[in-house]
């Protein structure tokens, strides 16, 4: 059928197909913890970068502040990060709740990583990666 020879050598299509697909699978890791994938990542950089700022939070996520500022605010409202303000700036923290559950969302990625080496390979999964994180770097750039 041609519009399936379409759709499977279309870039936009075919990624979109992917991150809905590797969502589903990273909701279905992170759904005990409570926790979103892009919550749990925000959540690793308050602990690994304490005083992070909304802006470099929406830079190494890759987000929207906007999508940033709603992320964080369900995170401060759980108890795991908590908002810092002086002046117009805000600086990100973790809390101790945040401390003590970074080991079960280090072994939710664990999870996520062992599920999609699963279906492509390991070898595969770091191919495909390295290979979408440059071809949306060189996209971002233009």
């Amino acid at each position: 059928m041609d519009s399936d020879r379409l759709l499977n050598n279309c870039l936009y299509f075919t990624a979109n197909t992917l991150a809905r697909a590797i969502t589903r699978l990273g909701e279905e890791c992170f759904k005990p913890l409570g926790l979103s994938p892009s919550q749990a990542f925000l959540i690793m950089l308050a602990l690994e970068n304490p005083g992070i700022s909304s802006g470099e939070l929406a830079g190494c996520l890759n987000l929207a502040p906007s999508t940033v500022t709603r992320l964080a605010d369900a995170l401060v409202a759980r108890g795991l990060i908590e908002r810092r303000t002086q002046g117009k700036s805000a600086s990100i923290h973790p809390t101790d709740q945040a401390r003590e559950l970074a080991p079960k969302i280090a072994a939710a990625w664990k999870g996520l990583h062992r599920a999609y080496s699963e279906v492509l390979g390991e070898q595969g999964g770091q191919e495909l990666t390295q290979s979408i994180h440059k071809a949306a770097k060189k996209l971002g750039e233009r």
